[in-house]
């Protein structure tokens, strides 16, 4: 998980794993969550699946600023 600071809001990018018994390569299912002091915002769903979790983790942090540009 990697954690940003964006217009006063808590940014979170999560790449969350597959199950250990899907047979498939292995990737990361990206996500993202905002909170304001210390108070859940909004969440994403599954943005997209990554090769690699860094990558994962970033694509959360970005849907995170572009909704918050768009909201705020």
């Amino acid at each position: 998980m990697q954690a940003d600071q964006f217009c006063g809001y808590a940014l979170w990018g999560h790449a969350i794993k597959p199950h250990e018994n899907i047979r498939h390569s292995p990737r990361f299912a990206a996500s993202g969550t905002i909170t304001c002091d210390k108070k859940f915002v909004e969440a994403s769903g599954v943005l997209g699946l990554f090769d690699a979790a860094q990558d994962a983790e970033e694509a959360g942090l970005a849907w995170a600023r572009a909704w918050i540009d768009s909201h705020a």
